[in-house]
């Protein structure tokens, strides 16, 4: 079959490799018919690299039709139309029994002291073939999948793999009061998403901040109250900017959408790229230990948000040597909240929203459909966010 592969920094290829099979009871054969790309994909393209191994099969956001089910999945059977959660996880657990398929007990990489495996996330997390192909062996099969109806467009389901639970947890953990207010860092795909989420919710006011324009358009088209973060001249002045808005307090919540790839902080930058830099042999060991993550976004956040507000952070973060302001935490007294979505916790509050009326606008979220064979294309134009690339679903 044909699959997207790492084959170094900045680097994927599109490439044959073997078929996959069953291999335990509990595993199905999908034929994936979408597939997306993600902002967590293109931490593998550029910082997180010292995990990867080349041939590494990428991709976490697929749906497709159901080829062949082990005998341990009694629940799925050939021709059934799916979505795969991006994290594997077993449903009886006590972790997932307690609404935390993220640290299932069962597929925990506990050789790397991680939580639940992922597909195509590195080998910190099981390094799982991924699912920008052509066909994805799906472990814990029983539990994993989503059914869904025939009918509507691929579009319409795909983001429940990833951005749909992603973006709903960020705002469930933002805690944002009915008719209470809520910034949103970074506006790509799980922000742009967690604004709609925050609206559709109750959310008062929503404030959204970014400095790619297509994505700036996007939002303010929705009711968002945009903020381009290239109109100031210091995170100060965007601070009291929205500060203004929320009678000089700040919002009651900030979701960090960001992540380790903040634009800013240039010695952290740096930093990253002298460990992707290094001998594989070296640079995995020393990420594991020293690394650090651009922390613009973050420090924005912590400054923003007012005093016994709530941090949501969605964005992805890799760093073991993350300075924080420690002190402005517990004098603001915020209160922090973090992780991995929890997709199956989710997907049945979100299923409802999946209607014809289609009040998150997920038919047309997509801005590019491609061939699987423009993967290295695709990645290249989501990562220099060019041609006004936002969400990028593509079709083996």
């Amino acid at each position: 079959m044909k699959a997207v592969t790492w084959q170094g920094k900045r680097d994927v290829r599109v490439e044959d490799v073997p078929d996959p099979g069953i291999q335990e009871p509990t595993d199905a054969i999908v034929r994936i018919t979408s597939t997306g790309l993600c902002g967590s994909d293109l931490h593998l393209y550029e910082v997180l690299t010292p995990f990867m191994t080349p041939g590494d099969i990428l991709g976490h956001e697929p749906m497709g039709i159901v080829e062949e089910v082990g005998a341990g999945v009694p629940d799925l059977k050939a021709g059934d139309r799916v979505v795969i959660p991006f994290q594997i996880a077993c449903g009886n657990c006590w972790m997932c029994l307690n609404s935390l398929p993220t640290q299932c007990e069962t597929t925990q990489v506990t050789s790397e002291g991680m939580g639940a495996a992922l597909f195509g996330y590195t080998r910190l997390y099981g390094a799982v073939p991924g699912a920008q192909a052509e066909y994805l062996r799906v472990p814990q099969a029983q539990y994993g999948p989503i059914k869904v109806p025939e009918g509507p467009p691929d579009d319409r389901f795909v983001y429940l793999s990833d951005v749909l639970p992603t973006a709903w947890q960020a705002v469930e953990y933002a805690d944002v009061p009915q008719g209470g207010s809520v910034a949103v860092l970074g506006l790509g795909p799980i922000g742009d998403m967690a604004c709609r989420v925050a609206q559709v919710r109750g959310a008062g006011r929503v404030f959204g901040v970014d400095l790619v324009s297509e994505r700036l358009r996007r939002a303010r088209a929705r009711g968002v109250e945009t903020y381009d973060l290239r109109g100031f001249d210091s995170e100060k002045e965007l601070v009291q900017a929205i500060r203004d808005e929320t009678d000089g307090r700040g919002p009651d919540a900030v979701i960090d959408a960001v992540g380790t790839e903040a634009h800013g902080s240039a010695a952290a930058r740096l930093a990253q790229q002298a460990s992707a830099m290094l001998p594989r042999r070296i640079s995995g060991p020393f990420a594991e230990r020293f690394s650090i993550d651009r922390l613009a976004a973050l420090h924005t956040a912590i400054e923003l948000v007012r005093r016994g507000g709530t941090l949501s952070l969605v964005g992805v973060y890799g760093g073991m040597a993350d300075p924080m302001p420690m002190l402005t935490l517990f004098d603001k007294q915020i209160q922090m909240r973090m992780g991995q979505a929890n997709v199956r916790r989710w997907s049945e509050a979100i299923i409802p929203y999946l209607t014809d009326e289609d009040p998150l606008g997920v038919d047309e979220f997509a801005t590019h459909r491609l061939p699987l064979s423009d993967a290295p294309h695709a990645y290249e134009m989501f990562q220099r966010k060019r041609e006004g690339a936002v969400k990028v679903l593509m079709e083996p």
